[in-house]
């Protein structure tokens, strides 16, 4: 099938959907309908426009539900959507307006004795880094050595989130001198996934950008550090750099190895001119000699695309490695400030049964915008997990730590970086939200909410050792709400059913008053860098807070009531004694 073919009129015709129900509460509207056959996810509207922004680069939302926050009475409608350029018609408006702030209950049931499923862990298989050059770097940020912590950084999501791989760009760029004047140097790439390696992770080789001697117009570039976005001059060249490139890490690491572990995805965001100033037909072929040589040196090889924003160039790969035939293992794209959309339909309808990577995503596209620091991050990627939990093979956070110099150095401590840990690998509210969830068992557990549930959510999962944890928090997606909406506050009334003898309770929170280094370097005076001793100050405060002090309880069944504000996470623990 000819990419340039792939239109609306070539896809299954998106009905309406139907049973659009609008349910008033506390501060908020929930929104659901029936699902549409066929759909990736569904747009829905307010008064006409999108009613998921700002801040959002793909305002469509995967399931069949929305809860509208911070709004009064409006007219809603919702329409399916089958690719990025492909909406079907919008249902009958139904008008709704929020209830006013009242006090508001969310009951939740857990059953530590229904299992429903080994626990998906999305966050687990991947994160972002910036380029992995900056793991040489000898320089200073804030008064803190960039390559050594960036590397503590790397090591501690391994260890602490179980994150096995890391995805960066630029390994081809000049500042690792891999090609010039036709001659190959893997010196510099050898140093940098050597140190990826001893960390305990291993790389996702992201194929770009563009080394300058093989450019065709090396003064196309991105970034502060000027990588190079154009196509190659010469696509054999290209071709036989790759193929000399994948064979080095054959040699070096194992053909096995990199079988197993590791994978080559075709450049970085095709669809944007920022990062790629070629065509779209000169991705597809810089995608078709890419794959080629990555599978010359091993058949078993993984590689995949288009890397893509937004959602972007998604079904147009899929029909053209239809047409070219050309490998595709995996197929990757990014969101931001959004739950990832179901690309599951699509890859049905070209018979691909191959994982789907969302291979950067996070609270905002935005450099420097504050509104993943504290816990609205929190709640973010907690929603976009859960959602993820089955259907995604990978939701890879981007990106790990705020040593990150896209558009230069961070300015100070706090700046809105896209770090899940900071310049000194202080820990964020969306950190901890990870860290919680990777502490959950691996038989998740039944878990059913009912009441004015809003944005609540919960997850639940029990360990071969008896311990039951429940995660449960209180989020949306409108970041205008994301230091806080008193309305949305919501009593939690959790039972757990199902237990057996006695168990400690332990009760962490994160929220505006707990586990928020942010506010502890406000409470201190705030500035732009801690000065002596106030980094001990920081560290100090950057542990995960309890609510409550640790009980000791008794089955066979636990009931407690706490209240959760908007943003916030609970997570409730029960050890056997």
């Amino acid at each position: 099938m000819d990419p340039s073919t792939v239109t609306p009129s070539t896809r299954p015709a998106l009905e309406a959907p139907s049973g659009l129900r609008a349910v008033p509460g506390a501060g908020h509207v929930t929104l659901t309908w029936d699902p549409v056959p066929g759909a990736i996810g569904y747009l829905v509207h307010r008064d006409g426009v999108p009613a998921v922004l700002p801040d959002v680069d793909v305002p469509a939302v995967p399931a069949c539900r929305f809860v509208d926050t911070g709004h009064g009475a409006a007219a809603y409608t919702v329409a399916a959507v089958a690719a990025m350029d492909a909406t079907g018609p919008f249902s009958p408006a139904v008008e709704a307006a929020p209830l006013p702030a009242a006090a508001a209950t969310v009951s939740l049931r857990v059953d530590a004795r229904r299992v429903t499923r080994d626990l998906p862990r999305p966050w687990a298989y991947m994160v972002g880094s910036e380029h992995l050059s900056h793991l040489l770097s000898t320089d200073e940020t804030g008064g803190r050595p960039i390559g050594e912590e960036l590397a503590r950084a790397l090591r501690t999501v391994h260890e602490e989130l179980g994150v096995r791989t890391v995805r960066a760009h630029a390994i081809l760029g000049d500042d690792l001198g891999v090609y010039k004047d036709g001659a190959y140097d893997f010196s510099g790439v050898d140093a940098v996934y050597d140190r990826v390696v001893s960390l305990g992770l291993r790389p996702i080789v992201e194929l770009g950008y563009m080394p300058r001697d093989l450019a065709s117009d090396p003064s196309e570039t991105v970034f502060q550090y000027e990588a190079v976005i154009s196509p190659p001059k010469d696509f054999e060249a290209w071709s036989d750099l790759v193929r000399a490139l994948v064979e080095h890490l054959a040699d070096r690491y194992g053909v096995h190895e990199l079988i197993e572990h590791w994978a080559f995805e075709v450049w970085n965001e095709p669809n944007l001119a920022v990062f790629w100033s070629g065509t779209r037909e000169e991705y597809f072929l810089l995608y078709d000699v890419t794959a080629a040589a990555v599978k010359n040196v091993h058949p078993d090889l993984r590689v995949g695309g288009p890397s893509s924003a937004a959602n972007g160039w998604v079904e147009e790969l899929l029909a053209h490695v239809a047409e070219s035939g050309a490998a595709l293992d995996f197929v990757s794209t990014h969101t931001y400030g959004n739950a990832p959309l179901d690309w599951r339909p699509t890859l049905a309808r070209y018979g691909r049964d191959v994982p789907i990577w969302w291979t950067e995503w996070g609270p905002t596209p935005t450099h420097f915008h504050g509104i993943g620091d504290g816990p609205f991050g929190a709640a973010f990627v907690l929603h976009g997990m859960k959602s993820a939990a089955g259907r995604i093979a990978a939701l890879s956070h981007w990106v790990a730590s705020d040593h990150f110099e896209e558009l230069g150095q961070p300015p100070r401590l706090f700046h809105g970086g896209f770090g899940l840990l900071t310049v000194g690998n202080l820990r964020k509210p969306r950190f901890h939200a990870l860290s919680l969830a990777n502490r959950l068992g691996d038989a998740e557990l039944a878990a059913e909410l009912a009441g004015d549930v809003a944005g609540v959510e919960a997850w639940a999962a029990r360990h071969d050792d008896g311990r039951v944890g429940v995660l449960v928090w209180n989020g949306t997606l409108n970041g205008a709400q994301a230091e806080g909406a008193p309305e949305l506050t919501r009593t939690v009334e959790l039972t757990v059913e199902g237990l057996a003898g006695t168990y400690t309770l332990t009760h962490h929170r994160i929220d505006r008053d707990h586990t928020n280094v942010e506010a502890a370097w406000e409470a201190m005076g705030g500035g732009d860098w801690p000065v002596g001793g106030q980094w001990d100050e920081l560290r100090a405060a950057d542990g995960l807070d309890e609510l409550t002090p640790p009980a000791s309880v008794t089955g066979p069944s636990l009931t407690l009531a706490f209240d959760l504000p908007m943003p916030g996470v609970s997570f409730v623990e029960l050890t056997p004694s």
